[in-house]
């Protein structure tokens, strides 16, 4: 039996997953970054992207969709997300509008705020994220 780890991701609407895990692979801001039992203790800040879960005697990854927050690796692994959706909670057709919708704006209103505009380039990155996710993920049949 291969070693695990437990994992808690918490957002702040809910308990997002706890369980026993074998490795969890998460987007950082410096690329993705997986993490296993007997990882040295880390803390690194998430991107926006796909998240992927491999439980105990599993072949595949159980995969979401996360939007930001930080990791926090010991003992146990504490994902806390400012926000998460697992593949099968995703409305692909929304992700699909939002996407629509953020290139408009982007299009639009390139010379406002750089605040805005930068909210505005998350977004998209939020929904592009959502769509590659309800569609399977990078990881899909693995």
């Amino acid at each position: 039996m291969a070693n695990t780890i437990k994992l808690e991701i918490i957002t702040p609407s809910r308990l997002f997953y706890r369980g026993d895990i074998e490795m969890i692979i998460v987007p950082t801001l410096f690329g993705e970054e997986g993490f296993m039992a007997n990882h040295s203790w880390a803390t690194k800040l998430l991107d926006v992207g796909e998240m992927a879960v491999q439980e105990p005697g599993s072949q595949g990854f159980k995969i979401a969709a996360i939007a930001g927050g930080f990791i926090d690796v010991k003992d146990s692994i504490v994902v806390y997300a400012d926000h998460a959706e697992w593949q099968e909670e995703l409305d692909k057709k929304r992700a699909e509008a939002d996407k629509v919708a953020a290139e408009e704006w982007l299009a639009q209103n390139r010379d406002s705020d750089k605040m805005d505009v930068r909210r505005a380039e998350v977004m998209l990155k939020k929904a592009i994220s959502r769509m590659r996710v309800a569609d399977g993920g990078r990881r899909a049949g693995r």
